[in-house]
């Protein structure tokens, strides 16, 4: 079976202690990208001069500068994507991956995922969970299920991307997720294949404060995003079971409750809303009374 041709972007902000890594994960590729775009959305570390290394010996490698900013959001990820998009424009691919620039996977990884979509014309999105190499801490699909595909490496069919209209470019996060559930709401089928596993090499959450903020933004994030409430307290309560103790738990649920008292706003329709609080009531129900449909679960939700 012939696989499908592709091309990767990857938004790169300071990547230069990890980005190396990346590189030689996807130069050693059996099956490579037709182009491999890495756009340098404002890099001051030496990223740039390492990318153009890479570049100078592999023509489908291709460093793209953004200008610098001041501001840091995720929006900005999402920019740096779309010029990077616009660079493979009149190539003639069927997959597109988004790929982080704090990656690195073996040298079948891509020809594995290639190999799902051409076997089932239904899948839209694929990939695999990853990692943390800091921790030796694989993610956990107890409550996204492996119809979640995590924003490390996503792998799009050319034709499902074009359909969902990209990236939605959210300040506050949670991009790859709408992009997920957005799919699945243009009838598209997403799959996470546990087969196989890519490393994530940066360290999410430095100190104790940095871990305990990012929860609290998680549970603003799960309101923003048209969470239901019965799944953000079951939620709670069970990342209350999860180090660091309760106290994680508890900043889930007060940023749900924060984000709910603020009205804060929807950056989604409430067609996507009511198609995701369905989904997370239906894998409740299966959930509770041991019904799990997919056979792989792991330890940490999302």
């Amino acid at each position: 079976m012939s696989l499908p041709g592709y091309v990767l972007i990857t938004p790169a902000r300071n990547e230069a202690e990890f980005i190396t890594l990346t590189l030689d994960a996807v130069v050693s590729q059996m099956v490579r990208p037709l182009k491999w775009v890495i756009v340098s959305d404002g890099s001051t570390d030496g990223t740039d001069e390492i990318v153009s290394k890479y570049a100078a010996n592999h023509p489908w490698i291709q460093l793209l500068r953004m200008p610098e900013r001041q501001e840091r959001h995720f929006a900005g990820k999402v920019h740096a994507f779309n010029a990077g998009l616009a660079q493979v424009q009149d190539l003639q691919y069927e997959a597109i991956g988004s790929l982080d620039g704090d990656t690195s996977f073996d040298e079948n990884y891509f020809s594995f995922l290639l190999q799902k979509l051409a076997e089932d014309s239904a899948l839209g999105l694929v990939g695999t969970p990853f990692k943390e190499v800091t921790t030796n801490q694989t993610y956990d699909y107890r409550f996204v299920s492996i119809e979640h595909v995590s924003g490390a490496c996503q792998l799009f069919r050319r034709k499902c991307f074009v359909e969902i209209g990209g990236y939605l470019p959210v300040k506050s996060g949670g991009i790859d997720h709408i992009a997920v559930i957005t799919a699945r709401m243009k009838g598209w089928k997403t799959r996470t294949f546990p087969d196989k596993v890519c490393m994530h090499h940066r360290k999410m959450g430095t100190a104790q404060r940095g871990a305990l903020t990012a929860s609290f933004k998680t549970g603003v994030r799960d309101y923003a995003l048209g969470g239901h409430p019965l799944w953000e307290c079951i939620r709670t309560v069970y990342q209350m079971t999860k180090k660091p103790f309760f106290i994680a738990g508890l900043l889930l649920g007060t940023g749900y409750v924060w984000a709910f008292i603020r009205h804060e706003q929807r950056p989604v329709s409430p067609e996507l809303v009511a198609f995701r609080r369905r989904e997370q009531m239906i894998r409740l129900k299966k959930f509770l009374t041991g019904n799990r449909s997919h056979p792989s679960r792991v330890s940490s939700a999302t």
